[in-house]
């Protein structure tokens, strides 16, 4: 009697691409199908907050600890390992930030649903793939992550109203640029976000979603990028995670790392030179219990994001051989997205970056319209928690130093006043005044900046046998600096008094920082010129084995300019219904 695995399907990872297979594959296949997520669970009010819960919230294991940032590492030294969400990684020329957590990158994006413009699958896509190829599928995954654009506001007075939005709109007309409101994926009540009714959920009141979730009405609180505590962003753990494990039966095991994916013969042992016709075991760290635990399956599909994916295939390829024949191409055409972040401060006009969803608007530089494929990409508007505009806040004695040194004169004469007797003593008002006016971040803004940069990374392993990258950072330098220098202009536009980019751009690091890490194990026609297959017949299959897939952004051949999380989901979509044979609907049913 031949071997029989444990499941029909093990998918490791949950964010956009792990998140829609496991729906899909779970629904073809109820109860047979596991998903490992090597990060931890975050319930509503869950997210840490304070200084001290943030500084320990990021991710480094036991190993690959030589590519995380100096303080992360002597955090690491003094607790063992850290399992927090933030996965930040230092490269040369580009620092990476992902996500650990059940939900993947959903948890820490900035909820933009955009589709790329056509002209994108023209360069270096497989030819069958193209934006009308796959529009059913970016339609459905749209609805279930029920994006839409901010609901409107009556006038400047309403609590819908966007000042920063207004501003940067603003400036896209006198610039002569488009502006448009973005979809995106943030509850503001089953009516408005699923039902496409015209007037929003009252701000702040929860209900459970059209999956059964329990969320909240979106209460503009700038918090989307640090983990959203009241549940207001529909991340994939409310909806398509949510689906897989009460409706379909899905079994989901958190702090679950992924290390080796074997092929087993029809005996069901580990045997390298067989193709997975027989399955998969996967052996993974289960950081909860401080075992190796392994597991066996029909079909194995790699969602653990870009970084993941490609760092996991390359050492199964080439440290443990357990998949010798993964195509040369694999670790090739990493690509950032052309992501750049900086900074216009102490403007004259207000912009209030501390209300809002994260991004509510894009403007096209060359992207959409008049595309220029040096220098296309979009400039979004971003807020700023409100716990971080108290740090900012420590900016203004370095931008206005004799104007503070003034107000403390002040304050301190004001102090020394009120103790004599016979004074009134009504200076607190007059304290607090001179201490908080001109809040910064009411008067400053960022600017998040993403476009289509020249995709030549590649991935290889260091001397230990852990993720590293060479980015040839001059061939994209066209883009940056026009990103630069239409920062300059939106400073000048708002009367910044300084125009910053993110600090490790400034010499001598000129470091790029992506959150959109894309590319490695690209989809191709043929294992020369990447890693996947687009065929018809075996979307998303790694070449040369049966039943082993990739689904998340390591597999986009280029960057695509736009936010990709529409892009992920919508390839995961067209992946899991040539797998299931069954054509996905926003139900989940």
């Amino acid at each position: 009697m031949s071997f029989a695995p444990e499941y029909e399907a093990i998918i490791i990872g949950s964010g956009f691409g792990g998140a829609v297979m496991c729906a899909r594959l779970s629904k073809r296949w109820p109860g047979q199908v596991l998903l490992l997520e090597r990060g931890k669970a975050y319930p509503q009010g869950s997210f840490p907050r304070s200084p001290a819960d943030l500084a320990n919230n990021f991710w480094c294991p036991d190993d690959a600890a030589g590519n995380r940032p100096r303080h992360v590492r002597k955090q690491k030294v003094a607790k063992g390992r850290l399992l927090g969400m933030f996965d930040v990684r230092s490269f040369a020329h580009m620092d990476t930030v992902t996500c650990a957590g059940l939900g993947g990158g959903s948890l820490i994006y900035a909820n933009v649903f955009l589709r790329p413009p056509e002209h994108t699958f023209n360069q270096h896509w497989p030819s069958q793939l193209k934006l009308a190829t796959l529009a059913p599928y970016y339609d459905v995954a749209q609805s279930v992550l029920g994006a839409r654009i901010i609901p409107p506001h009556q006038d400047q007075s309403d609590r819908r109203f966007i000042l920063r939005t207004h501003q940067f709109q603003r400036f896209a007309a006198e610039q002569k640029l488009s502006s448009k409101l973005a979809d995106i994926a943030v509850y503001f009540g089953n009516g408005y976000s699923y039902g496409k009714q015209a007037q929003a959920t009252q701000i702040g009141l929860q209900e459970p979603n059209r999956y059964g979730a329990v969320q909240t009405s979106c209460t503009y609180c700038g918090e989307c990028d640090i983990g959203c505590n009241v549940h207001a962003k529909n991340t994939t753990d409310l909806n398509y995670l949510h689906v897989a494990r009460t409706v379909h039966g899905a079994k989901v095991q958190t702090q679950a790392q992924v290390q080796r994916i074997v092929p087993l013969n029809a005996q069901g042992e580990d045997d390298a030179n067989a193709k997975g016709e027989h399955g998969y075991r996967v052996y993974f760290d289960d950081f909860e219990h401080d075992t190796v635990t392994a597991v066996t399956s029909r079909r194995v599909v790699v969602s653990a994001g870009t970084l993941g994916s490609n760092e996991l295939l390359l050492r199964c390829r080439d440290i443990h051989r357990s998949l010798p024949a993964i195509s040369q191409r694999l670790g090739y055409r990493f690509s950032g997205n052309g992501d750049f972040l900086s900074f216009a401060l102490d403007s004259k006009v207000p912009v209030n970056s501390t209300y809002g969803p994260v991004i509510t608007q894009y403007t096209d530089h060359h992207l959409f319209e008049q595309y220029d494929p040096q220098r296309a990409f979009l400039l979004e508007d971003a807020s700023v928690p409100t716990h971080a505009a108290w740090a900012m806040a420590a900016l203004q004695p370095v931008l206005h130093p004799w104007d503070k040194f003034k107000a403390l004169l002040q304050v301190a004469w004001a102090a020394v006043c009120s103790l004599y007797p016979g004074r009134k003593n009504q200076q607190v008002g007059f304290l607090l005044n001179r201490l908080l006016q001109h809040d910064i971040t009411q008067y400053s803004a960022v600017l998040l900046c993403m476009g289509q940069d020249q995709a030549d990374g590649r991935f290889s392993l260091n001397p230990a046998g852990y993720l590293d990258l060479d980015w040839p950072q001059k061939t994209s330098q066209p883009l940056y600096d026009a990103i630069l220098a239409l920062g300059e202009r939106f400073n000048r536009f708002i009367g910044g008094e300084v125009f910053l980019p993110l600090p490790t751009w400034l010499r001598p690091m000129r470091n790029n920082v992506t959150v959109h890490p894309l590319g490695g194990c690209t989809l191709a026609d043929s294992p020369e010129a990447g890693v996947v297959s687009a065929a018809e017949a075996d979307r998303g299959q790694v070449f040369g084995y049966q039943g082993l897939y990739v689904a998340d952004g390591a597999i986009m051949p280029t960057a695509l300019g736009a936010n990709p999380a529409a892009t992920i989901a919508a390839l995961s979509e067209w992946i899991a219904h040539g797998i299931t044979g069954q054509a996905p609907t926003d139900s989940l049913l």
